[in-house]
């Protein structure tokens, strides 16, 4: 006899989301299990505007590059620049191009036309300036600190010049180089300049930090911010190029453990902005420990949503998205013994499922494993599904 599980069941809804928490969380997190499926964005776009508007939400932040997310958050909250250039140049990983993405920005951009800054919603990346085929050089993290302490204290204070980072850092490729992904004797990030620069980086941020006092000014309070994401963004990218170089089996494991460290110190960040939703790949959101196979060989590291976690505590929640079928990539109706296929033999489309409900119901007939036939799409794991807060489900997932 099938397992009754009507009453794990919700509209999917922000009144219902909230409905599963003892009490609104300041970071509410949304997974998804695949990128590039703006099926998967318009649900999101609609659920984070009834948390906006419904309940106070005022922070918007995706997997997206952090320092490109400024030129979005500009926009957003002033109206500088316009739609397409900002599509262009303020997300990484390709997202720009997504037709859920611009309507987001643009719904974005319309809420805060005429409100007081105290009302207006911010947007932010939270992911480094990184490609799963290199980083980015760290210039521009660092000279925009360097610009930022040298433009507001005596120069004399600072542990080096502009002309003796640029001589340090050399050419940009050099760090860029995507055979470095690969080969870690292409990288540069255990070089002679790379380790002073390693230590001129800390210097900066210690600096920012010590004289916080002499840099707030009135006003200045959103260029501090800023400020210190180019720190974080600038000591994260030296220690991932330092990773990148290394020759050691705990390479890839160290790798994906200092890109996730990124993302939680730039969420953390911005949710002192205020109550933040944040979106990105459920890999990246969840609560327990993220794994994955990459040359055949299992990696595991802590996710920034389970450093966040443990951080906040009863502040972070998790909802991840699960879906049925995917037939454009090759992911057809789940098989009826996997979590998916249980959820997908529900009448309601979408919906919210109550996790933590749900496992208790399935206890005694825990779900197999759904295996994926195609390599984008990661099934949720159910030996996990007591760490969600709850998940939002969609049945079809079509190409759009």
């Amino acid at each position: 006899m099938a397992t009754d599980i009507t009453d794990t069941v919700h509209a999917l809804e922000a009144a219902a989301v909230l409905e599963l928490l003892p009490a609104r969380p300041r970071v509410l997190a949304l997974g998804e299990p695949t990128h590039g499926e703006d099926s998967l964005l318009e649900p999101r776009n609609e659920l984070f505007r009834q948390l906006v508007e419904r309940h106070g939400y005022r922070v918007i932040a995706i997997e997206s590059d952090c320092l490109r997310g400024l030129v979005v958050d500009d926009y957003v909250t002033s109206g500088t620049g316009t739609l397409d250039d900002v599509m262009e140049r303020g997300f990484s990983h390709g997202f720009g191009a997504s037709a859920a993405n611009r309507a987001l920005v643009r719904w974005m951009r319309a809420h805060n036309d005429g409100r007081p800054a105290s009302e207006r919603i911010r947007f932010a990346g939270i992911d480094g300036p990184l490609e799963i085929t290199a980083a980015a050089s760290p210039r521009q993290a660092l000279t925009a600190l360097h610009s930022h302490l040298a433009a507001r204290l005596d120069t004399a204070l600072l542990p080096c010049t502009a002309g003796t980072l640029d001589r340090l850092l050399g050419v940009d490729d050099a760090w860029t180089d995507p055979a470095a992904m690969l080969d870690p004797a292409r990288s540069v990030g255990r070089s002679a300049e790379a380790r002073e620069l390693r230590v001129l980086a800390d210097d900066l941020v210690a600096l920012l930090q010590e004289r916080a006092p002499d840099l707030l000014t009135p006003g200045s309070r959103e260029d501090q911010d800023r400020a210190r994401r180019y720190g974080r963004t600038a000591t994260g990218l030296l220690r991932y190029h330092f990773w990148m170089a290394d020759p050691t089996p705990s390479r890839l494991t160290r790798l994906l453990g200092v890109r996730d460290t990124m993302m939680a110190d730039n969420l953390l960040a911005v949710a002192e902005w205020g109550p933040t939703l944040v979106f990105a790949h459920n890999s990246h959101l969840q609560r327990h420990r993220s794994s994955v196979r990459m040359g055949g060989a299992p990696l595991a590291w802590w996710s920034a949503g389970a450093l966040v976690s443990a951080r906040l505590g009863a502040e972070y929640a998790f909802f991840a998205t699960a879906l049925g079928t995917m037939r454009h990539q090759g992911v057809d109706a789940p098989p009826p013994d996997t979590l998916e296929g249980l959820l997908y033999s529900l009448p309601q489309d979408p919906c919210l499922i109550d996790a933590p409900r749900l496992a208790t119901a399935l206890a005694a007939t825990p779900p197999t494993p759904r295996v994926s036939p195609w390599f984008g799409y990661a099934p949720l794991d159910p030996a996990h599904l007591s760490a969600h807060h709850g998940i939002v489900f969609l049945k079809d997932v079509p190409q759009l």
